[in-house]
């Protein structure tokens, strides 16, 4: 398991494809590990041309987790945040993007595509404003601008993250996520039960904590809205979104791709908050022809 320092923490990746190829940086959302990106889609985009780079963002999966770090109530915090209090964290999202800059910096990567899913994609987005010589392209994946003014979660979908699960053991867990994901999922795109199986094995082997993707939460609660900073950017942008989204509804992304000048928008009928296996390969050519567009050269 290769691992860097970055920004004072060890963070765990995984590299793919060709080492002369376009670097692709590929950032993942909350709770979850460098599993959470489907196989098949890495696949794809390896068989681009690519050098792929998956990892695992701090307090998740073989990253370091960042157990000393107390949480506050989360109740509390969510409360503050409705009514527009300053949110108290342990860390923010600028020390995310800060850990993508330096996994950056020890892989000798001076600038990169960067694909950022939900979480990712707002990490992503804080790298193009604050270091936008670091970021070729940018491809924002059902995420949003933060901005409170825009709606969220489902009434259903919120009672169930709010209620977490019923007891701390593995089965508890398990039955929780699997409810999650159904949950998460659109009505064009559903996975297997033995896809959403592999899918939930795979992320449990790599490792998810409680406290860290609270801790996580509580830096996406935190965060400001990016909104008249991305008004700033030059990056060239892809906004991808589900019209289905339970979690980061379709208008977050719209939203984004107004922010971003000469932002392009890829809205999937029936797509909701999740990578599905039927996707991956549209998912994959999007990419690759937005990256096309600014990087021609080592792609296959």
């Amino acid at each position: 398991m290769p691992t860097v320092q970055s920004n004072g923490l060890q963070i765990a990746y995984e590299e793919y494809g060709n080492t002369a190829g376009p670097a692709l940086l590929m950032i993942q959302g909350l709770g979850m590990p460098l599993t959470g990106w489907p196989p098949a889609l890495i696949d794809a985009l390896v068989a681009e041309g690519f050098r792929v780079i998956i990892f695992d963002n701090r307090d998740i999966g073989q990253s370091e987790l960042l157990h000393g770090m107390k949480v506050p109530n989360m109740l509390v915090q969510i409360l503050r945040r409705k009514f527009r209090m300053q949110v108290k964290s342990p860390y923010q999202l600028t020390d995310m993007m800060r850990d993508v800059e330096g996994l950056m910096d020890a892989l000798q990567i001076e600038s990169a595509h960067l694909v950022g899913v939900s979480m990712g994609g707002m990490i992503s987005q804080l790298l193009a404003i604050h270091k936008p010589q670091r970021v070729k392209t940018l491809t924002s994946i059902m995420s949003t601008t933060g901005s409170r003014k825009l709606p969220g979660p489902t009434r259903e979908l919120n009672r169930h993250i709010v209620r977490g699960p019923k007891s701390a053991t593995a089965e508890g867990r398990l039955e929780y996520q699997w409810k999650l994901w159904r949950l998460l999922g659109g009505p064009h795109y559903r996975l297997s039960d033995q896809e959403l199986a592999e899918f939930l094995r795979r992320n449990f082997e790599r490792g998810m904590t409680a406290s860290g993707i609270a801790r996580q939460t509580l830096a996406i609660l935190a965060a400001p809205s990016r909104t008249a900073e991305l008004k700033k950017t030059d990056i060239p942008t892809l906004v991808i979104h589900g019209d289905a989204d339970p979690l980061i509804p379709v208008e977050c992304g719209l939203a984004t791709a107004r922010a971003v000048p000469g932002a392009r928008t890829a809205i999937i009928d029936g797509m909701g908050h999740d990578l599905p296996v039927a996707l991956t390969g549209r998912l994959a050519r999007l990419i690759t022809q937005h990256v096309r567009t600014v990087d021609i050269t080592n792609v296959a």
